[in-house]
């Protein structure tokens, strides 16, 4: 007889926000947890963190940038003195105060106490899975029967092999900013990879006065994103003085004298501190997943698409998948795999995930968003059949009063006005790409973006303007049975 309806895995966001659902539909639910050390270094479970994530250093360096813009505008302080002449002086005890607010109210809603409430059994310790005499999860001594299982496990940074890197040292993205706040912190940065942390802390720091290089081994940063769209948004990192380098391996790391040297390629350059930024990876090995039927490739486990693995009794969701971290997709995962999990025997429907509608945002500034196909993945699967629409935001009225012009929206259409994605770099990009996901999801066409009439002056017209592209275009002037037709959902060829 199981204990549970289902034991949950790992203290991820995603596994504390799948156990209050789960409890809150009145399912029996175990929560396991470990903050044991990992690989050397110390666990940092985010709920439990009270360091500021990369998306919340990253307002810092905004702040930074507006108070460079009111120098611009002469405006003085009250000391009399021109705010630009005035030096940026950081109170990072005030910071670090802040950080610790902003953690612990988000942590809040799920935390251990509220759980607990919910009627969640929190256990901390270090657990695996075994078979025999029945499946279970085995932890501190107690063996955890359950009718399913989630796995929902933190992720651990990838380590690039590359010589000397381990002896030398080095920093992760949620360790950063205790370095900042340390009584003689770091002026010249590596930050090694061009994953959605790495572009973000590089604007950041730079930002903050400090040397900041970022060192890509792929041909551009964001390797998910199309050229164009990585290519505009290195651009804005480079003009705020971030040295980008593309297409460069790393060959060795060497501490000298108390400095940190980097060989790429042919050359070597001297920093005071590393910050890892290559990519995340499951936490897996510790959970003996082969005893039980669980198979994975290449560091990930094999799933279906209702987020089951080759043991049909075992889930996952979130960080124990891999990919990009952004935490609304990993809820949306923890989602579906709930309710295939916890479904009654007699229905047979299941949810599958389908990630084309689900929109994501890089909280560069200004912000990088995209949903569904980029251009390269339309036109592989479509050929002729796509159109990209694009339109810049120097031409908005809100752009130039705001002086915040550096900007691209871009659409990607079939020829019969399908909405396939869409990439926006500029301001309130994570405001307007929900936008196109709700057209994307309700299977809107493109003529209803185009018509769509926006308050003056706003950010929305932006989408109005790159929809009406389409209305031009040469295949796009049909005749009136050929537009109805298209209108009805009909192919017109």
């Amino acid at each position: 007889m199981a204990d549970y309806d289902i034991v949950i895995i790992g203290g991820s966001p995603a596994g504390r926000y799948a156990a209050a659902i789960a409890a809150k539909q009145n399912a029996t639910v175990a929560l396991v947890e470990t903050n044991l050390p990992l690989y050397g270094r110390t666990a940092v479970r985010p709920y439990d963190s009270q360091l500021p994530t990369p998306d919340s250093l990253s307002y810092i360096g905004q702040l930074a940038r507006q108070w460079e813009k009111m120098g611009n505008f002469g405006l003085r302080s009250s000391h009399g003195n021109a705010i630009d002449d005035c030096q940026l002086s950081i109170q990072w005890n005030r910071i670090m105060h802040w950080a610790q607010n902003v953690q612990s109210n988000l942590a809040e809603e799920n935390s251990p106490a509220v759980l607990a409430a919910l009627g969640v059994d929190f256990i901390l310790g270090q657990g695996k899975f075994v078979a025999q005499p029945n499946l279970g999860f085995v932890v501190n001594n107690r063996c955890l029967a359950a009718r399913k299982y989630l796995i929902a496990t933190n992720p651990r940074p990838i380590v690039p092999a590359i010589e000397g890197l381990a002896a030398t040292g080095y920093l992760t993205a949620t360790e950063v900013f205790s370095s900042l706040t340390s009584p003689n912190p770091p002026k010249r940065w590596a930050i090694l990879g061009g994953d959605p942390n790495g572009c973000q802390l590089a604007q950041t720091l730079a930002r903050l006065g400090l040397d900041v290089t970022l060192i890509v081994q792929r041909l551009h940063i964001l390797p998910r994103e199309d050229l164009e769209i990585a290519q505009l948004l290195q651009a804005i990192l480079e003009a705020e003085g971030v040295r980008v380098l593309t297409n460069t391996t790393v060959t060795q790391v060497k501490g000298i004298e108390g400095k940190k040297w980097i060989q790429a390629d042919r050359e070597a350059m001297e920093f005071d501190e590393i910050v890892l930024c290559a990519g995340q990876q499951p936490e897996l090995e510790q959970l003996n997943l082969a005893a039980v039927g669980v198979k994975t490739q290449r560091d990930r486990l094999r799933l279906n698409q209702k987020l089951q693995t080759t043991n049909s009794h075992i889930y996952a969701c979130g960080d124990a998948i891999g990919g990009y971290q952004f935490a609304h997709i990993a809820n949306y995962e923890a989602k579906i795999a709930l309710h295939n999990a916890l479904q009654n025997a007699l229905f047979s429907f299941h949810y599958q995930v389908d990630y084309r509608n689900i929109p994501w945002l890089v909280c560069t500034d200004p912000p990088l968003a995209r949903v569904g196909f980029t251009v390269a993945q339309a036109r592989q699967k479509y050929d002729n059949d796509v159109f990209v629409l694009q339109r810049y935001f120097k031409t908005l009225a809100i752009a130039q009063i705001r002086d915040e012009m550096t900007g691209i929206c871009q659409l990607v259409v079939r020829r019969n006005g399908t909405i396939l994605g869409g990439a926006i770099i500029g301001s309130q990009a994570g405001e307007l790409i929900n936008l196109i996901a709700l057209a994307i999801a309700q299977k809107l066409k493109i003529d209803a973006i185009a018509a769509l009439v926006s308050v003056y002056p706003s950010w929305g017209e932006i989408l109005a303007q790159t929809a009406s592209e389409y209305l031009s275009t040469p295949l796009r002037r049909r005749n009136w049975l050929q537009n109805f037709l298209v209108r009805i959902g009909c192919e017109v060829w």
